[in-house]
């Protein structure tokens, strides 16, 4: 299909619609959003004389819901500026602008006759052969263009964001019976490539494969809760990340989403369904009792749990559904709960739960997940063609580590389903035959490939060719090399890359030692190296806790030397024969930024949040860090342009000592942490292969490591006008006396020393002075207190 999508509209400026629209401008695309004329005036607009025929009264709600975008938070925008190309319209006045776009997307009220009416006002006004989705949750896709153009029902289906579609990678795409097979193979493939979307091909059926399978799920775990005598909290605790879940679980997942919308999505299934699945459905008689209360989570201010303020500071308390009345919070505690918390995987987690019959914890996670993997498998064919699709949907919208499939191979498939018959559950007939035909598991690894059970057989699971996986790929024997901390593996064409694999991705000695054999490995044999990996964040930072006990120790000679080689490794990042290019997503903090910084070239996860963070716990950064960021600034201004050096200086300053971290990587680039050479990978499982291909086009384009540069600093001058700064805040109350010692220590680096303003150093004299202030502050006892009360509770501490 030759087709692009260069302007699109949004037919809808609610929640959903805005946030949708936000996110079509994070990738570029120009998006004109409409919604209803007000019928009333509001007493600002009286107050000015307006009228119901002014513009500015006749887009009022769309024009609102676009600025409301900027105080939401999350935010929905990756750049503020992105909605300079979010234009507003109103359904009466503007209709004929949608004859200039390529897609338009219906985001209104989720009821069936006033779809319909916006379709048919749609189909009036578009130029034939545009595309034209729904982005409903539940109403069926068919029965909305019953009665429409030929050409419009050619051109339409569903597309159905999670919220919210910024954070959220899934999007169910539901064809209908006459949408053309290229319509829906463009959008997919447009989805995937330039939404940065996981695709996930649904029926048309009540609230299609995820929120199906998701509210299902959590009314079954409500069920137990109820009739075994849980509390909310002992749930909680149980349901998370212990089971592979997001760590809100079950109840505060619900009070995120809001009661309410979660009773209206249950409802659209229960209406339109029969037998035991109804009454499964059917909502519990105290959730409805808090609906009417209003008690319906976040946005009401509670749900199934309140904060609740006192001297002492706050403390959360959880509903009792038999009172109705709050309590403090409960956790389920057990020899079951110990034993799965010491395992390190997912699966041997829940194998571990799972075989501890008689256990509370251990009968709450089995009959709840019993359930939902029986109700995936009765329902494949129904809401979804194959295992892969239900998997990836569950994974994608609703946070879960794995699949109902994957989840049923990782328990043992035979014994669970034993288990099952035992207590008397209904086995779905293709299951019994899997196992009949001697199969074990729905999944099977051979030769570095995946197949999926399907009717009989297994079948190859098909991966869009910009995705390279790298456990995959190590299954294939293309390991160079490893130790405790990293990886170098062979991923094709002449290039390399290096994963860390550490714990949270944290940078020890085991770590430098591999970047710098993969720097020689690939100067030899290779053209390239990227330096990423596919774990939950790229990596954030050197290992802190192993810092903080040398310091304790007073081993000041072993910190030196591993502080020298991290800065040297640094260095040969940046030095590098062959091109280096890094590939941060997620937490790149500290050390991470560090070996992000003096990369040849930085392919960027959309999703990035960098920066240099080590002032938090009393440090500054000691690789190399604030010297990068300050050439990286430098060498922003164009050279023939005279700027203040010290204003980039005092830039520089401000945001390593306030610890300064981007929302994404388009702030990066507004921050100063990304420049020219540097790019961003909108979808995040395509973010290694785009790092390949700038390895290789550094490569074709003859690639020469850059020149040794002396940096001009700002000396005696600037080192007293930032610590001028830096002393305001304290006597304003919002800086201690151990901040501003740190404070003039980064001041004193910066500034290149106690030396005239203008002078040019070497890049190793900043380096000495960043270790020497590294270390003097890294012994002293309030920067140890900062750095313990970081590794134990995760937050920093004021002293």
């Amino acid at each position: 299909m030759n087709k692009s999508i260069k302007r699109a509209a949004v037919i809808g400026s609610g929640v959903m619609g805005a946030q949708i629209a936000a996110h079509l401008t994070n990738v570029g695309i120009p998006v004109m959003m409409f919604d209803i004329v007000p019928d009333e005036l509001t007493e600002s607009e009286k107050q000015k004389g307006l009228t119901l025929k002014d513009r500015i009264v006749r887009n009022r709600i769309a024009t609102n819901n676009k600025q409301a975008l900027l105080k939401q938070r999350p935010s929905p925008l990756t750049d503020k500026r992105n909605l300079d190309l979010l234009t507003v319209g109103n359904l009466t006045d503007d209709l004929e602008k949608l004859s200039g776009v390529d897609w338009i997307i219906e985001v209104v009220v989720e009821n069936l006759e006033v779809k319909k009416q916006v379709l048919k006002q749609v189909d009036a006004y578009r130029e034939k052969g545009t595309i034209v989705s729904t982005n409903t949750s539940g109403v069926s896709v068919e029965k909305m263009i019953e009665g429409s153009s030929e050409d419009l029902r050619k051109h339409f289906l569903g597309t159905h964001f999670f919220n919210p579609p910024r954070y959220l990678k899934l999007l169910e795409v539901i064809p209908t019976k006459d949408t053309k097979p290229e319509v829906l193979a463009f959008m997919k493939a447009f989805a995937e490539n330039a939404l940065g979307k996981g695709v996930v091909e649904a029926k048309d059926t009540p609230n299609f494969i995820a929120n199906r399978i998701g509210t299902y799920g959590l009314l079954v775990t409500v069920k137990e809760m109820i009739e075994n005598g849980y509390s909310v909290g002992e749930v909680d605790s149980v349901t998370g990340s212990l089971i592979g879940r997001p760590k809100s679980a079950t109840f505060r997942t619900l009070d995120v989403v809001g009661l309410d919308t979660f009773i209206h999505v249950a409802n659209n299934v229960h209406d339109q369904v029969e037998g035991p699945e109804k009454t499964t459905f059917n909502i519990p008689e105290f959730m409805n009792d808090m609906l009417e209360k209003g008690w319906i989570g976040a946005k009401s201010g509670q749900g199934f749990y309140i904060k609740k303020k006192d001297k002492e500071g706050s403390t959360i308390f959880e509903l009792n559904p038999h009172t109705m009345k709050y309590e403090k919070q409960k956790k389920l505690r057990s020899p079951a709960v110990e034993m799965a918390k010491n395992e390190k995987t997912v699966e041997r987690k829940l194998k571990t739960l799972i075989k501890a019959r008689g256990d509370r914890a251990g009968d709450l996670v089995w009959s709840t997940l019993k359930s939902v993997l029986l109700y995936s498998a009765h329902l494949l064919g129904d809401i979804a063609d194959d295992i892969v699709s239900i998997d990836e949907a569950m994974k994608w919208g609703f946070g879960w580590q794995l699949g109902p499939f994957e989840l049923w191979d990782a328990i043992d498939v035979q014994q669970s389903v034993g288990r099952m018959k035992e207590e008397g559950e209904q086995i779905p007939d293709w299951v019994e035959k899997f196992l009949e035909d001697g199969n074990e598991t729905f999944y099977k690894k051979e030769n570095g490939n995946v197949y999926y059970y399907q009717e009989g057989k297994y079948i190859e699971q098909q991966f869009n060719r910009k995705e390279i996986h790298l456990n995959l790929v190590k299954e294939k024997k293309q390991v160079i090399k490893k130790n405790s901390g990293a990886s170098l593996i062979d991923i094709g064409d002449g290039v390399a890359v290096l994963e860390f694999h550490s714990a949270n991705n944290a940078i020890g000695l085991d770590v430098i030692q591999m970047v710098n054999f993969a720097l020689e490995e690939v100067a030899k044999n290779y053209e390239g190296l990227v330096i990423g990996n596919q774990g939950k964040n790229f990596c954030v930072g050197a290992n802190l806790a192993l810092m903080l006990m040398e310091a304790q120790d007073d081993n000041f000679f072993e910190l030196d030397m591993v502080v020298r080689q991290f800065q040297k490794m640094a260095m040969s990042i940046k030095y590098a024969e062959k091109p280096v290019v890094t590939a941060p997503f997620g937490m790149t903090l500290g050390g991470g930024a560090e070996v992000t910084l003096p990369a040849a070239s930085v392919q960027a996860s959309v999703e990035t949040y960098i920066g240099l963070v080590e002032f938090g716990v009393g440090l500054i950064p000691g690789g190399g860090g604030t010297k990068e960021l300050y050439l990286k600034m430098l060498r922003s201004v164009p050279r023939d342009i005279s700027f203040d050096r010290l204003k980039i200086a005092n830039d520089v300053f401000e945001k390593i000592a306030m610890a300064k971290v981007s929302t994404s990587a388009s702030e990066a680039f507004n921050l100063g942490y990304f420049g020219p050479s540097d790019s961003i990978s909108v979808n995040p499982d395509h973010l290694l292969h785009d790092a390949k291909q700038k390895v290789l086009a550094l490569a074709e384009a003859d690639y020469k490591p850059p020149e040794r540069e002396k940096i001009p600093v700002v000396g005696d001058a600037g080192y007293g006008a930032m610590l001028l700064g830096a002393k305001t805040l304290q006597y304003g109350g919002y800086a201690s006396d151990h901040d501003i010692k740190i404070a003039e220590k980064l001041a004193y680096v910066l500034s290149g020393g106690r030396i005239r303003e203008g002078t040019y150093i070497d890049e190793q004299v900043m380096l000495d002075l960043e270790r020497e202030a590294f270390l003097s502050l890294i012994g002293e006892p309030k920067t140890q207190a900062r750095m313990q009360h970081m590794l134990l509770k995760g937050k920093p501490l004021r002293n």
